[in-house]
């Protein structure tokens, strides 16, 4: 059994090698050339009935759970969450809904 197990990862080994170093480099460079075509989008979110310290732990755990978004910042105080998202992935209306579903309804500030 080690001997078929030694034998398998030096074949693949072997084929690492046989694919040469520009194999690695065209992969990395494609996914360096997708990661820069993202372009995110911030808006900004009133949260009016933030009133204890969990309420911002609360909307900013359902605001990061929906796919596409990038960053929360939820400043307390002024009863905004500050979010950087992916339009291709996700919108405004699906970020704010999270938030609403957990209990703290989010309007866009404009």
């Amino acid at each position: 059994m080690k001997r078929i197990f030694a034998f398998r990862a030096v074949a693949i080994a072997i084929g690492a090698v046989a694919a040469g170093p520009g194999a690695t480099a065209a992969v990395m460079g494609a996914q360096a050339f997708a990661t820069e075509a993202v372009v995110l989008q911030t808006t900004v979110f009133a949260i009016e009935n933030m009133t204890c310290a969990l309420c911002p732990v609360t909307v900013k755990a359902a605001m990061e759970g929906v796919n596409g978004v990038n960053s929360v910042r939820i400043d307390f105080d002024a009863k905004t969450a500050t979010v950087v998202f992916d339009p291709a992935l996700t919108t405004a209306g699906a970020i704010a809904a999270s938030s609403a579903n957990a209990g703290y309804p989010a309007v866009i500030k404009g």
